[in-house]
């Protein structure tokens, strides 16, 4: 078994939150307990195979858990653990962040398109 030592805080955070779509999947379960099916629309691109593996990883880090209900058809839906819920409140600032450079940044990706296309 791998041991791994951090050099910081922001690295523990990002090694349970890293990539692209944990956030988001977590942004969305902030909102209370959602089954597959809607959690895969909501998460806007991600595939099927990748929202496995992303909700498998963050109940494996004890994030979400997943409730089975044990019927047929089969019911399950994900919600976030108490540990999940203090990870969720760190990561409202960087949403509140984002939505107020929202304009910034997309001026900045659309001259960096431009940019490029040139």
């Amino acid at each position: 078994m791998e041991t791994r030592s951090f050099s910081c805080g922001l690295e523990v955070a990002l090694s349970v939150i890293g990539g692209k779509w944990k956030p988001i999947v977590l942004f969305h379960l902030n909102g209370g307990p959602r089954r597959f099916g809607e959690l895969k629309r909501l998460v806007a691109g991600i595939s099927e195979k990748v929202l496995i593996q992303q909700v498998r990883e963050l109940a494996e880090d004890g994030v979400i858990m997943r409730r089975d209900y044990g019927e047929i058809p089969p019911r399950v839906d994900y919600q976030m653990t108490e540990f999940g819920l203090t990870l969720a409140r760190a990561l409202m600032p960087l949403c509140t962040w984002g939505d107020a450079n929202r304009e910034r940044i997309d001026a900045l990706l659309n001259n960096k398109a431009l940019a490029a296309s040139d």
